[in-house]
């Protein structure tokens, strides 16, 4: 861990004194000496879900050739006015008239009942979904005003470790320079007193669809 830590501040030397940008070489992380162990697709998909269940989201489970009736199921229970992104794929959509984000106005967004939209990856051991503003996953704003977030994740895109998302994520940053949001069950926070508060900062509200999960 200390030579990683001397090397990450040493780029950082580098690129203050000399104004040399990193050559963005991938570390290698010791934690402990404990190298994560290799998981089948269907056990990361179970590790991912059980642990965005902790945060105190809902996780379903469906097939590509279900995905639009299983995001009509679920905005069904939640409202009826939604947000998606301006290039979010019709042919994922339900028979239902949505509000695509063509630079509407904060006040706009925040009146709707819900955005829905796609990610880049999950990560397993933290139950993360991170958004990196790709197709189908609209600008930040857009997934942080509206009180619900339906998001749909692909098994396929899910990895172990936060070290792997950022492996997989190296494009979007150095090449794309995309923002990313990292979210981690519902927008909550906690006051002084201990007491926990949700929707602050973000969605009150977490649903995750899993799309073509080994064994589901």
């Amino acid at each position: 861990m200390t030579t990683t830590r001397n090397r990450v501040l040493a780029d950082i030397r580098k690129a203050i004194t000399q104004g040399q940008r990193p050559d963005h070489q991938t570390h290698s992380f010791d934690v402990g000496g404990i190298v994560p162990q290799a998981l089948s697709a269907e056990a990361l998909v179970d590790m991912f879900a059980e642990r965005v269940t902790e945060y105190k989201a809902w996780v379903g489970f469906c097939r590509m050739a279900g995905l639009s009736a299983a995001i009509a199921a679920r905005l069904a229970l939640a409202g009826s006015r939604y947000v998606i992104p301006a290039d979010f794929p019709a042919a994922y959509l339900p028979q239902q008239e949505f509000v695509r984000d063509e630079q509407l106005s904060h006040d706009d967004i925040a009146a709707v009942d819900g955005v829905i939209s796609l990610s880049a990856l999950g990560i397993a051991q933290t139950g993360t979904i991170v958004l990196d503003a790709g197709v189908g996953q609209g600008r930040r704003v857009l997934t942080l005003l509206p009180d619900y977030h339906l998001c749909v994740v692909f098994a396929g895109t899910i990895v172990l470790t936060v070290p792997e998302a950022f492996t997989r994520l190296r494009a979007s940053i150095t090449e794309r320079r995309a923002p990313l949001t990292f979210v981690s069950g519902p927008s909550a926070t906690s006051d002084i007193e201990l007491n926990r508060v949700e929707g602050v900062h973000g969605p009150r509200r977490l649903e995750v669809l899993i799309v073509d999960a080994p064994g589901h």
